[in-house]
């Protein structure tokens, strides 16, 4: 069974930085392709950031260049460094597999306001 424990989430001003951790037991870690997804109110969760098992990232358009994803294999944890934040990124975050699993955590809120 996949399990997934967010935590970073917070209120953040237009312009700041805020760094997501993601604690995933997931059997054979290294193994798996991981991404973190958002879903704002009203909206789809969508897929923001996704890292192979061999280390290779893809954004969203949204992210590209403000955002960076990383997992430590060791410690079976997934990062989302996220920089220069806007009010459009305001959204609950979640880890999990990529493609998605059926098990999903709690989430962790990001609020970009002023």
């Amino acid at each position: 069974q996949v399990q997934l424990v967010e935590s970073g989430g917070g209120l953040v001003q237009p312009g700041g930085s805020l760094r997501l951790s993601c604690a995933a037991s997931v059997g054979l870690f290294r193994l798996v392709n991981m991404a973190w997804y958002r879903q704002a109110p009203g909206k789809q969760r969508e897929l923001v950031a996704r890292i192979t098992d061999g280390g290779f990232t893809n954004y969203a358009d949204s992210v590209e260049g403000r955002f960076t994803i990383s997992r430590d294999n060791t410690k079976k944890m997934v990062y989302l460094q996220m920089n220069s934040l806007q009010p459009e990124d305001t959204a609950v975050y979640y880890c999990n597999t990529n493609p998605p699993s059926g098990f999903w955590g709690q989430g962790t809120q990001v609020t970009v306001s002023s």
